[in-house]
């Protein structure tokens, strides 16, 4: 089994300087239990029809563990772990692969969730997302990994193409099909020193409040999926 995940984040002030759930969500938890507005709440993608179900967990999964991180560590995240190891089992190098309590990405998460509160729900954009579709799909169509388009166009690039001079950043992750999957493994950020992508998920100094998401084959890993992130004015 192969898995990678990818992070990139561009900043940009005012003057342009450069510094470098759907419905399948459900609340099953009786020590932590997610009210029915939490979770409405959280899925701030339900009507975006231009995204798939599982597009639409990749928002609502970031925004619980925004809205409640120790909550959504002891719920969620616990849950993706042990079905995650249960699925990996079958391969000769779990012992790699698998995802250990006493792991220093695992205590590091716990860590950083439990100051995580109430930080401003994510948006879906649907521009963000065609951007992030068409990159999805230049990976799977030339098979490649990696930020830069075959073209060679940056992330800032693509997104300044459309909402020029704001900050903007982007995830990738490969090997999975699910957006819960994704939001987890991304989260957990095993084998990423700096922890990227967590600390995208869960930015709160860069005004990125608009996503544009993506899940789409990939010719390599199965799957690839694009986060793109962007500040806009609400």
């Amino acid at each position: 089994m192969k898995l990678l995940s990818i992070s990139i984040l561009f900043l940009f002030s005012i003057f342009n300087t450069t510094f470098t759930p759907t419905s399948q969500v459900k609340n099953t938890y009786d020590n932590y239990s997610w009210s029915k507005e939490e979770l409405k709440m959280a899925n701030t993608a339900g009507n975006s029809s231009y995204l798939t179900g599982q597009e639409k967990d990749l928002v609502i999964y970031m925004n619980l563990a925004r809205m409640d991180g120790e909550k959504f560590f002891n719920t969620y995240f616990q849950d993706f772990v042990d079905a995650y190891n249960k699925k990996v089992i079958k391969y000769s190098n779990y012992d790699d692969l698998k995802i250990t309590r006493n792991s220093k990405y695992y205590r590091s998460l716990e860590q950083q969730l439990k100051d995580v509160k109430d930080l401003p729900m994510l948006w879906p954009d649907e521009a963000l997302s065609i951007v992030a579709r068409q990159h999805a799909r230049d990976m799977n169509r030339n098979n490649f990994t990696g930020h830069n388009s075959s073209d060679g166009r940056s992330v800032k690039d693509r997104i300044s193409g459309i909402y020029p001079k704001r900050s903007n950043g982007e995830n990738l992750a490969f090997g999975f099909s699910t957006g819960f999957e994704n939001i987890c493994m991304l989260l957990l950020d095993k084998g990423v020193p700096d922890l990227g992508h967590r600390k995208m998920i869960l930015n709160n100094s860069y005004g990125l409040n608009y996503v544009g998401v993506s899940i789409q084959p990939h010719k390599k890993y199965g799957h690839c999926a694009v986060i793109d992130f962007v500040a806009l004015p609400r």
